[in-house]
């Protein structure tokens, strides 16, 4: 497990978000309330999907399933001028990101997290930053496929 150490620019996204945690997590509902809305967000900069978690301040530094989070199903924009009834606008700040490449049918996606946060972390010199972390969804991600692709962000700062 090898992550790129990427610097992001800020990115403006539009989307919609609902709260949630991870004793009970399940964005489904999420994601069919957005997509059939997607069309109706013309200011797009790609085709790429944004599948986001912005959590409270610390969230990592005590983890706690059960604490609640706002995870957001968006896309990236180039202005907020023309923002979809039923959605909402979310800012995501530039600074250091680690870039994973995930793999797979999304099975063991639990797990591969479950890496990055008590094995990749630990042993680096980063620790998690409070921004938003977000998985991108792009041109080779093939939902329930073995041979899906997409890239995991997250914020880290130096030791």
């Amino acid at each position: 497990m090898k992550p790129r150490i990427t610097p992001l620019v800020e990115k403006k996204l539009i989307g919609c978000k609902q709260n949630m945690n991870y004793a009970t997590y399940n964005p489904v509902l999420l994601w069919q309330s957005f997509m059939p809305l997607e069309k109706e967000i013309t200011n797009r900069v790609s085709t790429d999907l944004f599948s986001v978690q912005q959590f409270p301040e610390g969230f990592w530094n005590h983890f706690n399933p059960e604490t609640a989070f706002e995870k957001w199903v968006a896309v990236e924009v180039s202005d907020f001028e023309n923002i979809p009834a039923n959605m909402n606008s979310l800012v995501i700040p530039g600074g250091w990101y680690a870039v994973f490449d995930y793999k797979g049918d999304g099975s063991d996606a639990a797990s591969f997290f479950e890496s990055i946060f008590s094995s990749w972390i630990p042993n680096s010199a980063y620790v998690v930053d409070d921004r938003p972390h977000f998985e991108i969804l792009g041109n080779n991600y093939k939902k329930g496929d073995p041979n899906s692709e997409e890239e995991i962000w997250i914020p880290i700062r130096l030791k």
